[in-house]
């Protein structure tokens, strides 16, 4: 006779759990904490205030920009009309040519970025791809490089490129090209740490594996390293460019010449003297177009921003 169909006799042991549960039981509720701990409308208001707070320093420059009398005294801190006067004026004042500075931001901020940019990936992928003598006291030392503030080297930067100047007029002092030069000189530091942490989640295998087909150090640096770690150049590249776009001390020692300031050092000279009260309107008229590069690419890349930070410091 076949036993396939012969039924499975059941197990004891499960009617005896049946049984001890009871028909109509359902999982209990995780219980709320009550009080203030417990709640989150705290931290919605904290956030709010934040917000409130950052906000704050953009709502009294659009007011004071849209100002139609465009002085000091007159700014408040809702905006009472909308008026194009002070950008108007802005754009047509011989004096502090406007459009010149935003130009000679942008081709600092961008070129000096690139090759920061560059310069600190090429020694990042020495530090993490290759071995050699004084690897690890090289990296120590551009951390310790780090720890020292840009002020202290302004007097002695400041000597080396008038001297540059007497022999290379185009790198000297008052010059685009000079200045970028000197920012370079603070390209690498902070940058080659996140640049490096960030090349170190690279399999190396890959690199080995290149190395097999006969490729070099350079073209796996150019043709495939670069392309999996375009993260963190973006994220390094907006850094940077941020802060030369936003720099000030350095830019105002430089550059002397109205044609050859950058904008932070043009919208400056606005407040100073005894016209500060009546070019308050321009300063922040400028001030308010000049926030928009960083805003624009902020929005565009801020996704490759979060990615970047976040893959190179878990390592």
């Amino acid at each position: 006779m076949s036993t396939l169909n012969t039924p499975v006799p059941a197990d004891p042991r499960l009617d005896a759990h049946a049984e001890l549960e009871p028909p109509d039981a359902t999982t209990p509720a995780s219980p709320k904490r009550g009080g203030f701990g417990g709640s989150v409308w705290w931290r919605h208001a904290l956030g709010i205030l934040a917000l409130m707070w950052a906000l704050f320093p953009i709502l009294f420059i659009y007011s004071a920009a849209t100002n139609p009398s465009g002085t000091l005294n007159t700014a408040s801190l809702w905006p009472s009309g909308f008026s194009t006067k002070n950008f108007t004026d802005l754009f047509n004042d011989s004096s502090r040519p406007f459009w010149t500075w935003y130009k000679n931001s942008m081709v600092i901020s961008l070129v000096g970025a690139l090759m920061a940019v560059f310069i600190g990936a090429c020694a990042a992928f020495a530090f993490s791809r290759l071995r050699f003598k004084g690897r690890r006291p090289g990296m120590m030392f551009l951390l310790l490089t780090t720890f020292f503030p840009a002020l202290l080297a302004i007097v002695a930067t400041y000597i080396i490129f008038a001297g540059i100047g007497d022999v290379i007029p185009a790198f000297g002092l008052n010059t685009t090209a000079g200045l970028i030069l000197a920012y370079l000189g603070g390209a690498l530091g902070a940058n080659v740490w996140l640049l490096k942490g960030y090349f170190d989640t690279v399999p190396k295998e890959l690199d080995e594996a290149a190395i097999v087909d006969g490729a070099s150090h350079a073209r796996i640096f150019f043709t495939m390293t670069l392309r999996l770690v375009m993260p963190i150049l973006v994220t390094v590249f907006m850094l940077v460019f941020v802060g030369l776009y936003g720099e000030f001390m350095l830019a105002s020692v430089f550059l002397t010449d109205v044609d050859q300031q950058t904008l932070g050092v043009g919208l400056y000279g606005m407040t100073l003297g005894n016209d500060a009260n009546t070019l308050f309107g321009r300063f922040t008229a400028g001030a308010l177009l000049g926030s928009i590069p960083v805003m624009l690419l902020y929005l565009a890349f801020q996704r490759q921003l979060v990615g970047g930070l976040t893959t190179g410091s878990v390592k």
